[in-house]
């Protein structure tokens, strides 16, 4: 949890349990959606709402359930309990879902995010390291310098009445921060028309389809859809191979560099693994990849479902300009780290956002060995989907549970307030590494975002939609700016 510029952390410990004996149930038993005979429940599921899909089925049967694609078992948990013990015992008894990580392989990407064992705990180690609130503090300045570009962009989409596509917008900025912080780049594709992020928004979704076929098609024959997917790769790969060979350069040159790398490209090229050898160029770009497709897409689209959120919610919008007029002064953008920590109101909207809007509604796990969950017996290899978002929007944890009110993480509030329960960034050793550089980009853009324009929706609430593509995505935000001076003048 994260709460006034802090993780809090359960660190009680969990007991593993790899013995099974114990189990009084078999997931036979488990209640889910009838299927037909061998395509089992693939005709009821939409990937693109696959997660709604889910919620719905746990809605009608219970918090855990089991459907099928193909002659493959899904055992779904929506329990809160059942989540922490699983997460929390990776990577020993859970790993995440090896059918994903044989798709993800076969693009080519092998990283931080699907390696496991001892490959994971090597990257695992960089990846901390890059994206530490440490590291993250050097280099705040790189943050602001990228929020006062994107401001003078919005100052002229403002001055010209331009009806904003809210993702997009948003993208430019956390690609651009994910290139300084991660790899030490000045991609500025705020103050550009770069096309990579035409290529990035392709990859997530072409990951959903192909982790939820009922057979691996594109093996045998290319679908358009397939081809896509190709050519983004490898533009991206492209793209990234410029930033190795200049890192190779720059390291070459300097070797004070060398010996204290300033970003995660830097560490990855100058670290070994566990035998003393090198990674390989294939690991490290996968790394890159990784990296790079993590810190766009979750950050803009929380952004994004914030910006959303409070189009509704003046009373929010005014308490985030009073705290940014009283914190910022006269600056446009949080000058320091220490400064963009004490936005306690804007870090509730994000926190708020990411209970209502998890950009990770599904996790997907396989038991490494025969275990329990619940009071189940769980055979080893069994696949194991997790809906993050149920619990958070229970009544049981939350008063008012699907209302947006941020005032759940500034105070005590009437009623269930579990705070606990939200896990956008994940729970255990895999936490996601970035979770600090993140939360710092929502309430440093949030705050420069509201201190300065006003918001108008273009459109109504309702035209905005979930649409799910590996993440969950916003579809259909679209906003025009004002500054917000002409508005103040004009009241």
């Amino acid at each position: 949890m994260e709460r006034e510029g802090a993780i809090y952390i359960d660190a009680s410990p969990l007991k593993l349990r790899s013995d099974a004996a114990s189990a009084a149930r078999s997931l036979d038993d488990l209640p889910g959606p009838s299927g037909l005979p061998l395509i089992g429940n693939i005709h009821q599921i939409d990937p693109t709402r696959l997660h709604l899909v889910l919620e719905a089925w746990a809605a009608k049967y219970g918090p855990i359930y089991q459907f099928r694609l193909g002659p493959r078992r899904i055992v779904v948990t929506s329990d809160p309990a059942l989540i922490e013990e699983s997460y929390r015992a990776r990577p020993e008894l859970f790993r995440r879902q090896a059918h994903m990580d044989d798709i993800l392989a076969e693009l080519g990407i092998k990283g931080v995010f699907n390696a496991e064992g001892d490959a994971w705990r090597t990257q695992r180690r960089l990846s901390v390291a890059a994206l530490a609130q440490r590291h993250v503090r050097e280099l705040y300045p790189s943050i602001r310098t990228v929020a006062t570009r994107l401001k003078a962009r919005w100052d002229r989409a403002a001055f010209q009445g331009e009806t904003l596509d809210v993702v997009e917008e948003l993208k430019r900025f956390t690609v651009d921060v994910t290139m300084l912080i991660v790899f030490g780049h000045d991609s500025n594709t705020v103050e550009s028309d770069d096309v990579i992020q035409r290529h990035l928004e392709v990859v997530f979704p072409g990951i959903n389809r192909r982790l939820f076929a009922l057979a691996p098609t594109w093996r045998y024959f290319r679908t358009s859809s397939d081809k896509r997917l190709d050519r983004a790769l490898n533009a991206i790969r492209v793209w990234l191979d410029a930033l190795l060979i200049d890192g190779r350069a720059r390291l070459a040159s300097d070797p004070d560099r060398a010996q204290k790398p300033s970003n995660f490209l830097e560490a990855m090229l100058k670290s070994v693994g566990d035998k003393g050898e090198p990674f390989p160029d294939d690991v490290i770009m996968s790394n890159l990849i990784t990296m790079l497709l993590a810190g766009e897409d979750t950050t803009a689209y929380t952004l994004a479902w914030s910006v959303h959120h409070l189009c509704d919610s003046p009373e929010w919008v005014a308490r985030i300009r009073s705290e940014a007029d009283c914190v910022l002064g006269p600056l446009d953008t949080a000058d320091s780290l220490e400064t963009a920590n004490k936005l306690a109101v804007a870090n509730a909207v994000a926190n708020e956002t990411m209970r209502l809007r998890p950009v990770a509604p599904i996790g997907l796990i396989d038991a490494n060995m025969d275990t329990t969950l619940g009071d189940y017996f769980v055979p080893k290899g069994t696949n194991i989907a997790v809906l993050t978002r149920l619990g958070a929007v229970d009544p049981a944890n939350f008063v008012d549970p699907l209302g947006f009110r941020p005032e759940r993480w500034l105070e005590d509030v009437d009623g269930p307030n579990a705070l606990s329960v939200p896990i956008p960034f994940g729970i255990g050793p895999r936490i996601c590494p970035g979770r600090s550089l993140a939360l710092v980009e929502m309430k440093t853009l949030l705050s420069m975002l509201y201190k300065n324009f006003d918001v108008e929706r273009a459109g109504a609430a309702s035209d905005v939609t979930e649409r799910f593509g590996f993440a969950m995505a916003p579809k259909g935000v679209k906003a025009r700016l004002a500054p917000r001076r002409i508005l103040a003048a004009a009241q």
